[in-house]
């Protein structure tokens, strides 16, 4: 492989801002996109031979061989494109699926390939034939890999993109329910800057009272590293829904507590035995959905303990059926 922008490439990356900013707001502007929940991939390509770079650096060419496949089909005989790996399952995105589709078992892989097809949703262009482009605004990029996706077929596509941010707000909410992250915010004069925070990102944000079902250690010592969180579902069964680990070294120590020598994690006092019991046979099972939270939760205030019964797994909305293809086809 002999391109002008050779792997492993970090990728650009985005910061977390509160709204959806304004387009005038940057020098030159800005373009909205979707925020896909995916992996994050860029892709080399030079002739037959391509590569498939993950943001930590780690090649993921083997775990999709149909994206790879499509690649050598759709995309210009010699570029780098940066992009998002997704999944879709029935009108929404399983990341779910596609952390299934990591693993070191070769028949595995080709059998979850076919069972659930991966696609690739591009957003950059960092290299075309011989030219490097990251050094061009992100606008010029753009300009460059709609001619070169132009006619592109199958599972890959080309993420829409709009310069109104009343648009981009309307987005923020539809999508939500089909499984997209939120929008990002990419200025139109920006050079492709690797492994920096230089965009901007608005992610959704909920809040729930959720019962805290157990704890794990820090890796420092005997004192709490993060909270384990579970809800209740319609079953009366408690489902675990992610961490909270936000803590300072003053507030672990606080919520640690030492009992005849060893150190546990406190838990409600209201809680019953039998609650307690209820909530680790609950973590025992696993629960793989698009219910559970995958980034790390932040505590924002504590709240008396739940019996069975208490906080619940959220309702889905009706936005959940927005199909996936709808964003893909705009």
């Amino acid at each position: 492989m002999q391109l002008p922008l050779m792997p492993p490439v970090k990728p650009m990356l985005a910061k977390p801002v509160k709204g959806v900013p304004e387009a005038d707001s940057v020098e030159g502007g800005l373009l909205y996109e979707p925020k896909w929940d995916g992996f994050r991939c860029i892709v080399f390509r030079d002739g037959d031979e391509v590569v498939l770079g993950s943001r930590n650096e780690k090649p993921l060419t083997r775990y999709f061989p149909e994206v790879v496949a499509a690649m050598r089909e759709n995309l210009p005989e010699r570029c780098v494109v940066d992009g998002e790996i997704v999944i879709a399952s029935g009108s929404v995105l399983d990341f779910d699926a596609l952390l299934n589709r990591i693993h070191p078992a070769d028949s595995r892989v080709r059998r979850l390939a076919e069972e659930t097809p991966a696609g690739f949703v591009a957003f950059d262009l960092l290299a075309l034939g011989d030219e490097d482009l990251t050094g061009r605004g992100f606008g010029e990029r753009r300009a460059l890999l709609e001619r070169a996706l132009e006619h592109t077929s199958g599972s890959i596509f080309l993420t829409p993109a709009t310069g109104d941010s009343t648009v981009a707000r309307s987005w923020f909410e539809v999508f939500e329910g089909a499984g997209l992250d939120g929008v990002v915010a990419k200025p139109l004069a920006l050079p492709y800057r690797q492994n920096e925070r230089v965009m901007f990102k608005v992610k959704h944000l909920r809040t729930a009272d959720c019962v805290v079902a157990g704890f794990r250690w820090h890796a420092s010592g005997p004192v709490v590293g993060s909270l384990l969180l579970g809800l209740w579902d319609g079953d009366g069964h408690l489902q675990h829904v992610g961490v909270c680990g936000a803590f300072t070294a003053a507030r672990r120590a606080v919520i640690t507590t030492t009992r005849s020598g060893a150190a546990t994690a406190s838990l409600p006092a209201t809680l019953t035995q039998a609650s307690r019991d209820a909530i680790l046979a609950g973590l025992a099972r696993r629960r793989v959905d698009t219910d559970r939270n995958r980034h790390r939760d932040r505590k924002t205030k504590a709240r008396p303990g739940f019996p069975p019964g208490g906080p619940h797994l959220p309702t889905r909305t009706a936005a959940a059926q927005i199909s996936v293809c709808g964003p893909l086809a705009a």
